[in-house]
């Protein structure tokens, strides 16, 4: 009996689900592509390697051994058995999102300085403004909470806008390629915010980082810091953040939150110096992205083959 790959992932092109069938007959997989997680549930009693965003249809699947998930982030699986209790592995497409999001970070930083929602707003009132004060990237300090995939990218691209400087955080304090001034282990983070005029957040969504900008952190920045998180809501004590907003004191560009979507009830909608965006930063609607998902899938389909570790396991306990 043929081994049995699942893909259930709606965004595939014609050319990627040849190149999924191409390598899955080199290695004696058959595979069944479904776009809804209802239709791809009666495929899972079979299913030795799942690659879908869903942890239920894992839960269904007695005879998986590995999913990957088309996204970065796994907060959704942290109760899923296949993987906490070592049956199946978990690896995540962390790698495929850096080129998307960063262009986002850079998209809202330069709206945000340049005032370009309260223009918009002028615009929209048919009133000719060109009057607002504005801010550079040039000679900032931007401080890059998380130097992963995401944190690299946006550190290559703000560097040609000629910042002070781009110094990274994140918990050993190692540099990764080189990308950054310097990078400081997490530890020093509240000697690093008084001297941050960009703060971008990228960190995942764990215990050890819920609220790591708390109330006080969030005091620590100086009068008129922008922070920009693509990261996850719970990063950031929402409530200490929006007091700070709707003081002035602040400035922010939000994709993430603690709760998605916002209640259509939450004063939220309405803070000023907020630029929200509904966690578009790192979706799979640029083509780019979708590429990478699925080559990132297929170097780990060659390693699970050949029984080598798999490049980009996740572990649950710590979240990523």
């Amino acid at each position: 009996m043929r081994r049995q790959l699942v893909v259930q992932l709606p965004v595939l092109a014609d050319c990627h689900r040849q190149r999924i069938e191409a390598a899955a007959a080199r290695q004696g997989f058959t595979v069944s592509f479904f776009e809804k997680e209802e239709a791809a549930a009666g495929a899972m009693a079979e299913a030795e390697i799942l690659l879908s965003a869903s942890p239920r249809l894992a839960d269904r699947a007695p005879l998986l051994r590995w999913q990957c998930t088309p996204s970065a982030g796994v907060d959704q699986f942290a109760s899923a058995q296949p993987f906490l209790s070592g049956r199946a592995a978990l690896t995540n497409s962390s790698g495929a999102y850096g080129v998307t999001i960063a262009e986002h970070v850079i998209m809202v930083i330069l709206e945000m300085l340049r005032r370009q929602p309260e223009y918009n707003s002028f615009i929209s009132r048919q009133e000719w403004r060109q009057d607002l004060p504005i801010r550079s990237i040039l000679g900032s300090r931007v401080t890059l909470l998380g130097t992963g995939d995401i944190g690299r990218q946006a550190a290559l691209r703000l560097r040609g806008f000629l910042p002070q400087s781009l110094i990274g955080v994140n918990r050993s304090g190692k540099s990764p390629a080189g990308c950054f001034d310097r990078v400081v282990p997490a530890a020093q983070l509240d000697a690093l915010l008084p001297e941050t005029d960009i703060l971008i957040i990228s960190l995942p969504g764990t215990e050890e980082a819920r609220h790591m900008l708390d109330a006080r952190r969030l005091s620590l920045l100086p009068e008129g810091a922008l922070i920009v998180n693509v990261g996850r809501g719970s990063v950031i004590d929402q409530q200490a953040l929006e007091k700070e907003l709707r003081a002035g004191r602040l400035l922010a560009a939000l994709d993430v939150f603690e709760q998605e979507p916002i209640p259509a009830e939450d004063p939220l909608w309405r803070c000023p110096n907020l630029l929200i965006t509904s966690h578009v930063a790192g979706n799979m609607t640029l083509p780019y992205t979708v590429e990478r998902i699925v080559s990132l899938f297929l170097e780990d389909f060659e390693n699970y083959c050949a029984g080598r570790p798999l490049a980009r396991q996740v572990d649950l306990r710590i979240g990523y």
